[in-house]
C-alpha cells in the first residue's frame, strides 16, 4: 500500500522519475507493478497520465501481453551485453509511436554485465523526457552505485497471510459465497 500510493501521489502531481527500482524477492509484484505503472503513464483515454487507467484502451491492452510499441519490456538475463544497451540507448532517441512516454521495463537488471551498465549509465544521466525506464530485480546489491543514484527504489514485501485472508474474505462477501471462517486460514 505504500509502495502503490507513493506512486499514485507522483502521477497525481506530475513528478514522475525518470527512473525506477522495483527490489524484492520473486513473486512480489515488482514487473506487475511495472505494467501497471506503464498503463498509468501512457494510458490512451486520458489527457495526461493519470491513477485510473482505462484498462480497455490499445495501449493499456497491449500492454497487458507485452506487445505495446511504447512500452519495450527487457529480460536483463538474456539481454546482458553492451551491444543489447547500445541498441536501447539508439532507439530511446526516437519519440513515442502513440503514447506519451516510451517506457523501458528491464527484468533482473543485476544480470546485466558492467560494459553494459555503464553504457546504461550514459541515457540515465542525461534521459530525454520521453523516456522513463523501470528496473526489477531480486538482486539490488548487484547494480552499481551509480545507477542506484538515479533511481527512483521501492522495496517490494511479500503480502502478509492476514491481508490475503482479508482479501478473500471481502471477495466473498461481495459475490455473496457462502464460506466458513475457519478455511480461510
Amino acid at each position: 500500500d505504500p509502495i502503490a500510493q507513493t506512486l499514485k501521489n507522483a502521477i497525481k502531481t506530475g513528478r514522475v522519475p525518470h527512473a525506477y527500482l522495483f527490489t524484492g524477492t520473486r513473486g512480489v509484484g515488482k514487473t506487475t507493478m511495472a505494467r501497471i505503472v506503464a498503463k498509468a503513464l501512457n494510458c490512451l483515454k486520458a489527457d495526461e497520465p493519470t491513477t485510473e487507467p482505462c484498462c480497455k484502451c490499445e495501449s493499456c491492452l497491449a500492454i497487458n501481453t507485452g506487445e505495446d510499441i511504447d512500452v519495450i519490456e527487457i529480460d536483463g538475463a538474456s539481454h546482458t551485453g553492451v551491444d543489447d544497451i547500445r541498441e536501447l540507448r539508439e532507439n530511446a532517441l526516437y519519440r513515442p509511436a502513440r503514447a506519451r512516454y516510451k517506457i523501458y521495463i528491464i527484468d533482473e537488471v543485476h544480470m546485466l554485465s558492467p560494459s553494459a551498465f555503464n553504457a546504461l549509465l550514459k541515457i540515465l544521466e542525461e534521459p530525454p523526457g520521453h523516456i522513463k525506464f523501470i528496473f526489477a530485480t531480486t538482486e539490488p546489491n548487484k547494480i552499481l552505485p551509480t545507477i542506484q543514484s538515479r533511481c527512483q527504489r521501492f522495496d517490494f514485501a511479500n503480502v502478509t497471510t492476514g491481508r490475503i485472508v482479508e482479501y478473500l474474505k471481502s471477495v466473498l462477501e461481495k459475490e455473496k459465497i457462502k464460506f466458513e471462517e475457519e478455511l480461510l486460514l
